[in-house]
């Protein structure tokens, strides 16, 4: 039977050239892909092996936290916090399994079209790009200035750790390689890429709006943007081309590679969890996290400065001492709980260093005693933002000053 010049009679090459891609592309290796996969796996197990992927536990493997790296140098953990997931309450290794099935989904797909040596530069570099972004936005001054406050910035400085932000990253070399390859790709996979992956850019930013207060946003549009801006500068190995071997890209992949050994080597360097035990994996992930046993005196010395604080402003300053010495013997049990704990003593060594100076003049007292309530009432601030967010895990909250502790 004739048929009309231009009907179906074009089709069956299309999908000759379809298949013929698909074929070509499939054969490629996606060996990076599922080593970063057993890498994440392993990982999660070593920390349920120590304790549970939470708490002192995850920092010792390496999570973000601005104080250590600002305070302590720790600089690894711009590069850990890709490979390390969050045990969350309730859900479970939820954190892990979503992030490595997105990395099963995607990862081969870009392995494979561009190679493991740029896709190894890929995962790693836009990872750490979205930590960076992380970092940058702990600002509880922007957190509350409503939706978009909220959604992009973080209250308090606690843990933070996963692969999303690389994840992301994948999203946005998939969805730059879609355009900017357009007219090189079959139709059958035009709309599998490009624009084609807009709703999941779209439903994975709505669930971060809806969940901003667990979920890092700041590191997943990181991790976004950062995997744009490489594949608009970076071109993929097209199928049945041949060329030189990019020596170049395969030393960035090395560079990579040597940079993440290098940081968990650091992070080994300094780890404080307990070791991994096979007698912990039953009861890893306990109900009480690492460190509880410090609570009761943390809040024992920390109650005790406060009060003190209170009766100076009072005039009364006997019980600073004593408040001092509540502090020095609180054990450390978590970093960023420790730092506020160090900055209420330096507030209540000023108070008695203020309390014994005799000699200073009434005005400057009366100034430095009203400089010296600000100071506290803004660590009282910083306080509560930390319980309302690493400090849940450890049950604390908090309760209105009866009428004797009130300024």
């Amino acid at each position: 039977m004739a048929q009309p010049a231009g009907s179906h009679a074009a089709a069956p090459p299309r999908d000759r050239e379809t298949m013929r891609f698909l074929h070509a592309v499939v054969r490629r290796p996606a060996t990076f892909t599922f080593i970063f996969l057993v890498a994440n796996v392993f990982l999660y197990l070593l920390m349920s092996l120590s304790g549970g992927a939470t708490g002192n536990v995850l920092l010792a493997y390496g999570a973000k936290l601005n104080y250590l790296i600002n305070e302590q140098g720790e600089w690894w953990r711009f590069v850990t916090p890709i490979f390390l997931h969050v045990y969350i309450p309730g859900l479970g290794p939820l954190h892990l399994l979503s992030n490595m099935y997105g990395l099963f989904m995607l990862g081969p797909y870009v392995e494979k079209l561009y190679g493991s040596a740029r896709f190894v530069v890929f995962w790693i570099v836009t990872g750490i790009a979205g930590v960076v972004a992380s970092y940058l936005t702990v600002r509880p001054d922007l957190a509350a200035s409503g939706a978009l406050g909220r959604f992009l910035f973080k209250a308090a400085d606690v843990p933070s750790a996963g692969a999303s932000g690389a994840l992301f990253g994948l999203i946005g070399v998939l969805f730059v390689f879609g355009i900017k390859f357009r007219h090189e790709l079959p139709d059958g996979l035009k709309r599998a890429f490009g624009t084609g992956m807009l709703p999941t850019i779209v439903i994975n930013l709505f669930i971060g709006y809806v969940g901003s207060g667990f979920i890092d946003n700041a590191a997943h549009l990181g991790g976004l943007a950062c995997g744009m801006l490489l594949a608009l500068v970076v071109g993929y190995k097209r199928v049945g081309a041949r060329g030189p071997v990019a020596y170049a890209w395969h030393f960035a992949q090395a560079a990579c590679l040597a940079l993440v050994t290098v940081s968990f080597v650091m992070a080994a360097r300094h780890f404080s969890a307990p070791p991994p035990r096979w007698g912990n994996l039953g009861s890893s992930l306990p109900l009480t996290p690492p460190g509880a046993d410090a609570v009761a005196p943390f809040l024992g010395a920390v109650n005790e400065a406060n009060l003190a604080l209170v009766a100076f402003f009072r005039g009364d300053g006997s019980r600073l001492a004593g408040a001092l010495d509540k502090l020095g013997q609180s054990p450390d049990f978590n970093p960023q709980a420790d730092a506020l704990r160090n900055d209420l003593k330096t507030l209540v060594e000023r108070a008695r260093d203020l309390a014994a100076d005799e000699r200073l003049p009434r005005r400057e007292r009366t100034g430095r005693a009203r400089q010296l309530a600000a100071d506290h009432a803004d660590w009282q601030k910083r306080f509560q933002q930390w319980v309302e967010t690493e400090g849940r895990q450890y049950q604390i909250t908090l309760r209105e000053p009866a009428e004797g502790e009130k300024k």
